[in-house]
């Protein structure tokens, strides 16, 4: 965990004082995750986990967890926000912002098959859609303006070839954009360990705190890259397929989608390289980074460059 602040059960026994969620039984910290402090809970009500925000700020919040809530109540199987006797989503625990959900059932998926892809492509398809009535917006923090400024922080650090990939890249990006193709909330990182199987039902899709507005076609690419990637940084095309088709069967893509599906590949690419790159070099002050190693993304990203059009698609 990157951040980690220490709740006792004393500090949680009060501050569940303005919660209607009975007795503590258990609290047990959860080893990963590099954004928040996170913590399984369980009461005489239910299991739960405790998120204790290290880096997004109260203000920002209640658009995720308004999201959030929106989508359990809309069938979408990720953790419902418990709001306190205030009526409220969000307090404060131990000088951080802090939230509440409900546990969910399952467990994530290093080495998924073309059942788990196919799952995993009609649910994105059903976020996409009950989040179309979601009336929340929040714009996305790891964008063009991003991009540009990221870059020349890390190149310091990399060699002259890795600069001049990452300095086109940025530049084809800045020249060929998403924006034209239909838009709407996204959950941005839906990886492999931001997903629960129950067996083969997905139990859960949780961590939805880089959630923005931006191109669905942009959110089905980085679960793509992610889900569907071979041991060789090329897509499997079964997997691919499963993902692609269960996601057009729930929401339609697009002709002008199809055509910029390369370039929606290369961004998510970037996008995952670019991150981890600037957490590897320029962590947070006073933060235990277990850093995710850029060259993945990197290798992916080459892969999708050398490719161009002759890329997987329905």
């Amino acid at each position: 965990m990157a951040v980690f602040t220490r709740v006792t059960e004393p500090d949680l026994i009060s501050w569940l004082d303005d919660y209607s969620l009975g007795q503590l039984l258990e609290l047990q910290g959860v080893a990963s995750g590099i954004e928040n402090t996170n913590y399984f809970v369980t009461t005489g009500n239910g299991r739960f986990v405790l998120t204790l925000f290290e880096k997004l700020a109260a203000s920002e919040l209640p658009f995720y967890l308004n999201l959030m809530s929106h989508l359990a109540h809309h069938g979408i199987p990720c953790p419902s926000p418990v709001a306190n006797r205030h009526h409220q989503f969000l307090s404060g625990l131990n000088g951080k912002p802090a939230c509440i959900v409900s546990r969910l059932p399952g467990k994530s998926l290093m080495n998924p098959e073309v059942l788990h892809c196919t799952a995993i492509g009609e649910m994105l398809g059903r976020l996409h859609n009950a989040a179309q009535s979601f009336t929340g917006t929040m714009s996305n923090t790891h964008a063009a303006i991003w991009r540009a400024r990221a870059a020349p922080q890390v190149t310091p650090f990399l060699s002259p070839e890795d600069t001049a990939l990452l300095e086109s890249e940025v530049a084809f990006h800045e020249k060929h954009t998403l924006a034209t193709l239909p838009q709407g909330v996204i959950h941005a990182d839906l990886f492999r360990d931001n997903v629960l199987f129950d067996g083969t039902r997905i139990g859960g899709l949780i961590d939805f705190y880089f959630a923005c507005n931006d191109s669905l076609l942009y959110d089905v690419a980085i679960t793509v890259n992610d889900w569907c990637m071979g041991a060789d940084s090329t897509l499997d095309e079964a997997r691919t397929q499963a993902l692609l088709q269960a996601y057009h069967a729930i929401r339609p893509i697009q002709k002008e989608e199809q055509t910029a599906w390369p370039i929606a590949l290369r961004a998510a690419a970037l996008r995952f390289w670019l991150s981890r790159l600037y957490d590897m070099h320029l962590p947070r002050e006073n933060e235990l980074v277990h850093a995710h190693n850029p060259d993945q993304f990197k290798y992916i990203l080459q892969r999708h460059i050398a490719a161009n059009s002759n890329v997987i698609w329905l």
